[in-house]
């Protein structure tokens, strides 16, 4: 197997595969490690292997935290067990790159996922290793798209589950969370307040698996088959830039770490349009986007620092509202590591946001998806996107969860049914 041990982002401490999630010696985060060497060899073959395995991010289990394999019979038949994740559309989208005075623009959508948000890619990984170390329970704390997805993974499987949210979550998300008949908590407080708590009851129910906590570092792993995806999907070539989300700061970082580790394996075919010559893939630009109302990390980015100064969220894009940010050092690091930056903008944005990417796509997108729409438009009209990019906008939710945000964006024309009522309450006003 890949997959070597947990180690320590701060001191490279090294831990053994088990539920932990922090160093005992500096108090770092805890990572996943692999050995690579049995993976390594014909890029041909390897290269083959991925495509004739299954339509969903077991394909990829060579990359994946797993000590058993896919949970599920090898070969395209892998993992039909639960909800498989993944293989999710790469779009094309020159209506909406023609809008933007952009020459190649592209849209992931991670809303075709079981339910409807990338949180299936992490929980997919996270369960599967929860259920290799034995564990009969689930729990999380969550923005809303993770308590869906912990739900209904529970249900899929057979597992009890606990889902830990705001109390004042949208209703939406409420709703599509306890249909799967999960034990959800609303908590008065923020979500730092509920990842907190959550961390605090980690402590007391060991036979518990918190997905984000003690299962943290298989979790994040699951981030990383966006990269492999938007790679593949691309002829295994690189994009130039990517524009994602950023709430822990997570995805954000496990994308880039997806392409890093995929071209240093030799997987990707050559270098991104606007790179010189025949030298090695430079990695995409990574572009983080954060709503005004809970920006630490594009704050910290402006102001030049190195750390998150936490923030008490008030947003619409409640998705990605943490206040304090886990991995924000490593996003602020990765940012400008990469030559990309991390921009935050207003709730009026997020709606126009929404607005731009429906009705150029035909894509409708929560509340993040307008974040990270809105902050394309915002660097390109900036000018910080060369004419020759090739640009993947990630999508992470569905914006049937987060209605509220287009409530009063647009016209219902009321008539009565004959076609004279027709002619002068809605032709004569719609023609030019």
């Amino acid at each position: 197997m890949a997959v070597s041990h947990l180690q320590c982002r701060e001191c490279q401490a090294e831990y053994p595969l088990e539920a932990l999630y922090v160093c005992e010696r500096c108090f770092g985060p805890l990572q996943v490690a692999y050995d690579h060497a049995s993976t390594v060899g014909d890029v041909g073959e390897l290269r083959r292997r991925i495509q004739g395995g299954p339509q969903n991010i077991w394909r990829y289990a060579d990359f994946l935290p797993l000590a058993g394999g896919p949970p599920a019979p090898s070969g395209r038949l892998a993992s039909r067990v639960g909800l498989p994740a993944g293989c999710t559309p790469l779009i094309r989208a020159d209506r909406l790159a023609a809008a933007l005075g952009l020459r190649e623009v592209w849209v992931k959508n991670d809303a075709a996922n079981p339910t409807h948000s990338f949180k299936d890619r992490v929980v997919s990984v996270a369960v599967a290793r929860a259920r290799e170390l034995g564990f009969q329970t689930i729990a999380c704390a969550s923005t809303g798209n993770l308590a869906n997805s912990v739900a209904a993974h529970g249900a899929a499987l057979g597992l009890e589950s606990y889902v830990f949210i705001p109390a004042d979550l949208e209703e939406q998300k409420v709703l599509a969370t306890g249909v799967y008949g999960t034990t959800l908590v609303g908590v008065n407080g923020s979500y730092d307040d509920v990842n907190r708590l959550c961390t605090e009851l980690c402590a007391e129910h060991s036979e518990w698996a918190f997905v984000n906590v003690n299962l943290r570092p298989y979790y994040a792993e699951g981030s990383k088959t966006l990269a492999y995806e938007i790679a593949e999907q691309l002829g295994w070539e690189l994009p130039d830039r990517c524009i994602v989300p950023i709430a822990s700061g997570s995805l954000f970082t496990k994308i880039a770490a997806g392409f890093r580790e995929w071209t240093e394996l030799g997987l990707i075919a050559g270098a991104g349009r606007s790179s010189i010559g025949g030298a090695a893939p430079r990695q995409p630009r990574m572009n983080g986007a954060q709503a005004e109302g809970c920006a630490p990390v594009a704050s910290a980015f402006a102001a030049g620092h190195e750390v998150c100064r936490p923030v008490k969220p008030n947003t619409i894009a409640k998705s990605l509202a943490i206040g304090n940010p886990a991995d924000g050092p490593y996003a602020l690091e990765l940012a400008r590591h990469s030559g990309g930056s991390v921009d935050a903008v207003s709730d009026e944005e997020i709606r126009e946001g929404i607005k731009l990417l429906a009705q150029t796509t035909g894509i409708f997108t929560e509340t993040a998806g307008g974040v990270t729409t809105a902050v394309l438009a915002k660097l390109a009209l900036r000018g910080d996107i060369d004419a020759d990019e090739r640009v993947v906008l990630v999508i992470t939710g569905e914006g049937l969860k987060t209605l509220d945000a287009v409530r009063g964006t647009f016209e219902t024309r009321t008539i009565e049914p004959t076609v004279e009522s027709f002619q002068g309450g809605v032709a004569e006003t719609t023609t030019v």
